[in-house]
């Protein structure tokens, strides 16, 4: 039978038989692209004339001990759940610039000891390539470069010299030639995707794509990508700052509740790991509006400096503006505070800012945001010393978190001396004097502000 052209919008992926103006699903105009439908269905094709697969038994199955690669970053070891799994396919994602290339060949001068490695780019020149890896330090003999776009003979040169690793930087410039869609569009980023995920699986070689982000963050494609790959890691940070946060948003080899912390440097990407201490340095001291907190990620207890200005507004309706930290969270404490305790925010202009750049999308981080709320609008100094967690209720009760031994611990070992927390975390806590920090409990945030007050005589 033969095939069909359809159209195939380049936004969302709909497939429609007559070519519109305007996408039936997603409504974007002009996104409508000529395409190939395959007819062939399973019941015109005979089962004994295909090979089928045979079920194996799970009990039956043998799995190497060596599954895992190190990368020698462990904080990308960390992200992956202990390293690169044999035969799966990672997408690295980030915005432009943010150091997804370089953290790839960085990671090449590791793995390049003891394994050959493939790296195609399809947006630069081996030469490029290559002096970008002198910069970096990156020289070694088992690194191979091609600079190609044909998806199809990459793939044929993957399983002709089967290298124990491959980097496609990156998959929006691949291409399938007998599709005829352009490079970057739905159809090419899927099929792509594909053709490289069924390389992995069947040759057993790790492969990491890289894709970009387009102006509204997501991955783009979109989305297509993420449900072919294994595990899905997103590179945050500001431009502006030097800190660079590797998240995994999916990880089917792994925990996806774990993140990296690199730091971008001159030679490259260089790993933060007492990422606590980097984003509290130049900390002020005396200075109102100010005050740490804890969240977790994954199983890492990380503090951060949670600054707030609030200043009269010239305008007849104020200005609420948050960096790192979520907007609607922020109206919410904002409410909660005016109504349970009677400070009046109406007529201020509210700015919250996570210092570092770090992003913070935890609860427990309400109690430190809220009592650097109160400090600024007072103009009062919350100690140096002090650093509070706990996640705010409507009425104005501290509810208890989780890994509260874990935030204590971090926050004693880098020499705070005083800790607010849920009282009803208390009891997880043990034996309070062991862990040489002054703790206290609070039932809401009236007792939170009252201890405050005890702490600052």
């Amino acid at each position: 039978m033969k095939n069909k052209e359809i159209y195939i919008c380049g936004q969302c992926g709909h497939s429609s038989a007559k070519w519109s103006g305007r996408c039936e699903s997603c409504g974007e105009w002009n996104s409508m692209e000529q395409g190939v439908a395959d007819l062939r269905t399973v019941g015109t094709r005979q089962a004994g004339n295909i090979n089928l697969p045979v079920p194996v038994s799970v009990g039956g199955l043998e799995i190497d001990h060596e599954i895992r690669y190190k990368t020698g970053a462990d904080e990308l070891d960390r992200v992956l759940g202990g390293g690169i799994v044999k035969g799966s396919l990672i997408l690295l994602s980030g915005d432009p610039g943010i150091g997804k290339s370089t953290l790839l060949l960085q990671i090449c001068q590791y793995l390049g000891g003891d394994h050959s490695v493939l790296y195609v780019t399809g947006e630069e020149s081996a030469k490029q390539i290559k002096l970008r890896a002198e910069r970096i330090g990156v020289s070694r003999e088992n690194l191979y470069l091609i600079a190609h776009t044909n998806a199809e003979e990459i793939v044929g040169v993957i399983k002709k010299h089967k290298p124990g690793i491959v980097m496609i930087d990156s998959i929006q410039t691949m291409v399938l030639p007998q599709i005829q869609s352009a490079a970057g569009s739905v159809v090419q980023v899927r099929e792509t995707a594909n053709a490289f995920m069924q390389t992995a699986k069947s040759e057993d070689i790790p492969i990491f794509l890289v894709g970009h982000v387009n102006k509204d963050g997501n991955i783009a494609g979109p989305k297509v990508l993420e449900h072919a790959v294994d595990a899905v890691l997103y590179f945050e940070g500001d431009r502006n700052f030097s800190y660079r946060i590797l998240r995994a948003v999916k990880n089917r080899y792994g925990p996806t509740n774990e993140i990296g912390v690199f730091e971008m440097r001159d030679n490259g990407l260089g790993q933060v790991e007492n990422p606590s201490a980097r984003l509290l340095e130049g900390r002020p001291a005396g200075v109102s509006g100010t005050c740490a907190a804890c969240v977790m990620e994954g199983t890492r207890p990380i503090l951060a400096e949670v600054q707030a200005l609030v200043t009269k507004t010239g305008f007849g309706t104020p200005r609420r503006m948050t960096a790192g930290f979520d907007y609607n969270r922020m109206t919410l404490i904002l409410a909660v505070l005016e109504k349970r305790i009677g400070y009046f925010f109406a007529a201020s202009d509210v700015y919250i800012n996570i210092a570092g750049g770090m992003k913070l999308d935890e609860p427990a981080a309400d109690l430190a945001v809220a009592m650097a709320l109160v400090s600024s609008l007072k103009d009062k100094v919350i100690p140096h010393e002090v650093v509070a967690f706990g996640e705010i209720g409507l009425t104005g009760e501290i509810r208890g978190i989780s890994n509260i031994t874990a935030r204590v611990k971090e926050a004693a070992r880098l020499g705070f001396a005083k800790c607010i927390i849920p009282k009803q975390s208390l009891n997880q806590i043990g034996d309070i004097d062991s862990y040489g920090i002054d703790i206290m409990g609070v039932s809401n945030i009236r007792q939170a502000f009252a201890a405050l007050s005890s702490i600052d005589g």
